[in-house]
């Protein structure tokens, strides 16, 4: 098991980190997806290609890369569909596909990956039906990869969001800096890529955790720095201990939150076995954990906390968007109990 950065991880953090400090600020978030530092962040890092196979273009790397950045996306509340891209990436190197993979490595392409609870979309012969009701980065994203109900069981397809019979409408989501949409699907052209894998949901689960990981550090970091310079009846308020305690308690839950993404991470490419818990207990804890530091980082900064012009709620509604992306965390506690035959 490896829970520590190595040190090609860490030049990769710190690339990660130092380009979004430039080129997508903090201040920037609020303002929506920017393509052209999407565009960036593929030309000049090549991050949508990091897991895609050597064979179509990408860097074949691992989800323990991909977490270290998404790590860093989550922590600059990157807009735009760069979680999303990751997630079909992820759906696709199960059922690869030279065209898309390609386009997604070198930037061409933005996707997002379709998550229906049930059979929602069918697809028969070249055509999908259906309607999903909440797709992550939808108005942004090139082509949608699904799971649907095929003519002989379940296979994965994928739909050009710009075909004919493909409505999308933009949703009113709690997360300011990412968009969501509902895509309807009326005759709309797809290509079946090949029968659904299993292990999918499991690896998109270990994803989404590596951001939430991200929002905890940066909001801990937040309101650590404030308490350091923040003086009320004449005394920092840091140096409260009610204030000194909520700190260590959540100093304590990123700490954890970080051991369960790094070894979650580790064992999607090292002990496959190992994943369905994992995943599970990884969006069981760090689900819950990120929302409640995000929620006490705006709390501790007092009234200026809950302006808009401050960017607390900008995490605290990342956090809480991110929590239900998939499930409430209640469905994992349960989907982990099972596994464990509690």
């Amino acid at each position: 098991m490896k829970l520590v950065l190595d040190e090609e991880q860490r030049q990769l953090q710190e690339s990660v980190r130092s380009f979004l400090r430039a080129a997508s600020p903090l201040s920037k978030a609020r303002e929506g997806h920017d393509p052209r530092v999407h565009a960036r962040l593929n030309g000049e890092l090549g991050l949508s290609g990091l897991i895609v196979p050597e064979e179509y273009g990408g860097a074949g790397a691992g989800l323990a890369e991909l977490a270290v950045v998404l790590e860093e996306t989550g922590a600059a509340l990157l807009p735009g569909p760069f979680l999303a891209t990751a997630f079909a990436a992820i759906a696709l190197s199960a059922t690869p596909d030279k065209e898309l993979l390609s386009g997604i490595a070198d930037g061409r392409l933005a996707a997002t990956l379709g998550l229906p609870a049930g059979d929602e979309i069918t697809c028969a012969g070249t055509t999908a039906h259906g309607t999903l009701p909440q797709v992550l980065s939808g108005m942004e994203a090139d082509v949608l990869v699904t799971p649907a109900a095929g003519d002989g069981g379940p296979v994965v397809i994928a739909v050009e969001l710009t075909a004919p019979g493909v409505t999308r409408t933009a949703l009113d989501t709690l997360d300011l800096t990412r968009g969501q949409a509902r895509v309807a699907l009326d005759g709309a052209p797809c290509k079946v890529l090949g029968p659904r894998a299993d292990g999918v949901l499991e690896r998109v689960c270990v994803a989404l955790a590596a951001e939430q990981l991200g929002v905890m550090r940066a909001a801990l970091d937040a309101i650590v720095a404030y308490a350091k310079i923040r003086v009320a009846f004449g005394r920092y308020i840091g140096s409260y201990q009610g204030v000194k305690h909520k700190l260590a308690d959540m100093h304590g839950k990123l700490e954890q939150a970080e051991s369960i993404v790094r070894y979650a991470a580790w064992a999607a490419d090292e002990a496959p076995a190992e994943l369905p818990e994992a995943a599970a207990l990884a969006q069981a804890y760090v689900g819950r954990a990120c929302f409640e530091v995000a929620r006490d980082h705006l709390l501790l900064h007092g009234g200026i906390g809950y302006t808009w012009e401050h960017d607390a709620h900008l995490f605290y509604k990342r956090a809480k968007a991110d929590e239900v992306l998939l499930g409430p965390p209640r469905i994992h506690r349960a989907r982990l109990a099972e596994l464990l035959e509690l």
